[in-house]
């Protein structure tokens, strides 16, 4: 699968260990920074960049880790076409994509260590969206809030 990644300080050990596993893995990953590790970088200068590659079809999946995943999350949720949520437990991987189609992953390099990262990874990469009637419909009205909003959108 051809994958994005992006970090923070928050988050720089953690994305560039899982970017090794996943390449490991045969994935296909695209590193959308930070490079190094810098202490006073901003998240969405790396995070909206991948959300944009997610949205466009470049990718098609995602995995942002800042500090907490929650600055990450709402970066990401500001494009059009991205389903980002902070997972930090297994079932919420998994049904995040089966039920909403999420496509971008959100960690908190700060508050979840490798081996579970690399499990809610592993299940978010695994899932795949249900197709249910109810969920499409759901879907549907996100959209709708979506292309409604989008010429309010900064």
């Amino acid at each position: 699968m051809k994958l994005g990644v992006a970090a923070d300080h928050g988050g720089f050990d953690l994305k560039q260990s899982l970017v090794q596993t996943l390449r490991d893995e045969g994935h296909e990953v695209v590193d959308f920074g930070a490079n190094r590790q810098i202490p006073q970088d901003d998240y969405p200068d790396y995070v909206v960049p991948l959300a944009r590659a997610i949205a466009s079809g470049e990718v098609e999946r995602g995995i942002a880790v800042c500090g907490s995943g929650v600055g990450a999350c709402v970066a990401a949720n500001r494009i059009p076409g991205v389903r980002a949520a902070l997972i930090t437990e297994v079932f919420s991987a998994h049904q995040g994509v089966e039920d909403d189609n999420m496509n971008l992953i959100c960690l908190g390099g700060r508050v979840v260590g490798f081996g579970l990262a690399v499990e809610l990874v592993g299940r978010f990469l695994a899932a795949r969206f249900s197709e249910s009637e109810r969920h499409k419909r759901r879907l549907a009205k996100i959209s709708a809030l979506e292309n409604r909003d989008a010429g309010t959108q900064t």
